[in-house]
């Protein structure tokens, strides 16, 4: 079987259902004996472990999903200066991180099905360490660039995975397992802004060694997913040779889903693009937004941390509420709504009412736990949410990938933030529409 080789069963009394090849494992919540029957089975001890390998692998890949880009973000004004960069070439290095999560999370389904989810997660984290231990020695913006972009594609892949692992390991907990990986993924982010600048002024040694000493959280992210290979390449017993469907198959019977003709799939993806741009808008200017009102460099950092933080804890009620609901569009239309009144202050009166716009920013920024919530309540199995998820997220950081660097053009040749504010505020009107749309209760398979 092409991944960590554990079958999905179906509901309880119910017939099992074949593992599709994206499915990550079988689900053991209810396996306290080896096997449904209670008889032993060779490994079973060991497979109970599993679930719990796989959500320490959750956790950890969620906690390494955004520090290599809000580590930068603290640090960019002395990156560029360090490196020589415009104002234009630095509102292209905070459009990188979209470009590569469309080009190469579009992959990621692909890779899954040949190699499985795990092995997939497992190099992303590897690329991570790597790239983001790279980056500041490379040398000159070009070497910067590209080692980013390494750890970005490894960034990308876990992007679009996590909710496959999600909905193929936890299919009934869906919303509480998004928003554990939503609040691990919220905590990591924050984590970075605040103290990126307080370590590289610990460690003494310049933002080079503030930016590469995120490496070695990923690489303790590599050490679960390790463990998960591990099972797959030792096998299961009691897997039913053969039992796979071919990679990419619609079950029997239903013809495939065309997720391009789905307008469930495309409100999604406009979706997605519309939060992601407000979100590497915030994660890449917001500090430089303060400094330029007056405010320290390290108060600024400390901002954008609350501004993460408050993902924290939302993130982690968001998909549990959102889950319940039939209809989520009342969410998407509020948390936009916090986003303009926060973007009304930052024009206004940015250093005077710093904190409280910050929370503002935060709450609107939990338009992304909403976002892979939909994704995984839009399609009816691990296949749909594979599809879905890769066209979602793929469409949706193309779309966001001109708003940093129209922000940065913007702000070199206007001299102030007045018109990359206006502009934010206002792709939040459409984020609100679309949102209502993603968020009616049906399927991507009910769209053939």
């Amino acid at each position: 079987m092409p991944d960590e080789d554990l079958a999905t069963p179906g509901p309880p009394g119910g017939p099992a259902r074949a593992p599709h090849p994206l499915d990550t494992g079988d689900d053991t919540r209810n396996d306290t004996s080896g096997n449904a029957s209670g008889a032993a089975r060779p490994g079973g001890g060991r497979m109970r472990w599993l679930p719990r390998i796989v959500i320490a692998g959750i956790v950890l890949a969620a906690l390494n999903l955004r520090p290599a880009i809000t580590s930068l973000g603290a640090l960019l004004e002395e990156v560029r200066d360090g490196l020589g960069m415009s104002g234009t070439v630095a509102g292209l290095l905070t459009s990188v991180p979209s470009l590569c999560f469309a080009v190469f999370g579009i992959a990621a389904p692909r890779l899954a099905r040949r190699f499985g989810p795990g092995a997939i997660v497992c190099g992303g984290m590897v690329a991570v360490a790597v790239g983001v231990a790279l980056r500041p020695f490379a040398g000159g913006t070009a070497g910067f660039l590209a080692a980013s972009a390494l750890a970005l594609a490894g960034i990308a892949v876990g992007n679009v995975l996590m909710p496959v692992v999600i909905k193929s390991h936890f299919p009934d907990r869906v919303g509480p397992m998004t928003g554990l990986y939503s609040m691990a993924l919220a905590l990591g982010t924050s984590l970075a802004a605040a103290a990126t600048v307080p370590l590289t002024s610990a460690l003494g040694s310049g933002w080079q060694t503030g930016l590469a000493v995120w490496a070695l959280l990923a690489a303790v992210a590599v050490l679960p997913w390790l463990a998960v290979v591990r099972r797959r390449s030792a096998g299961v017993p009691g897997a039913a040779p053969g039992a796979a469907a071919a990679p990419g198959a619609a079950p029997a019977g239903e013809p495939p889903v065309r997720i391009t003709s789905s307008p469930t799939a495309w409100a999604l993806a406009v979706f997605f693009g519309l939060q992601a741009t407000a979100a590497y808008v915030t994660m890449g200017w917001m500090p430089q937004i303060f400094r330029d009102a007056g405010v320290s460099a390290a108060t600024a950092g400390v901002l954008l941390a609350v501004t993460m933080a408050m993902g924290v804890p939302l993130s982690f009620v968001l998909p549990r509420v959102a889950s319940r609901m039939r209809h989520q569009g009342p969410l998407a239309v509020g948390l936009a709504a916090c986003g303009i009144a926060g973007y009304a202050g930052l024009w206004l009166a940015p250093a005077a009412g710093a904190w409280a716009w910050a929370l503002l920013m935060g709450i609107s920024n939990c338009s992304f736990p909403l976002a892979l919530t939909m994704i995984g309540m839009r399609a009816s199995s691990s296949a749909g949410v594979a599809e879905l998820s890769a066209f979602a997220q793929s469409v949706g950081y193309l779309i966001s990938i001109p708003g940093p660097l129209l922000v940065g053009t913007l702000y070199q040749h206007s001299g102030g933030w007045g018109l990359p504010i206006a502009l934010m505020a206002g792709l939040l009107v459409p984020q609100m529409a679309v949102g209502v749309l993603a968020g009616r209760d049906r399927r991507i398979e009910d769209e053939r």
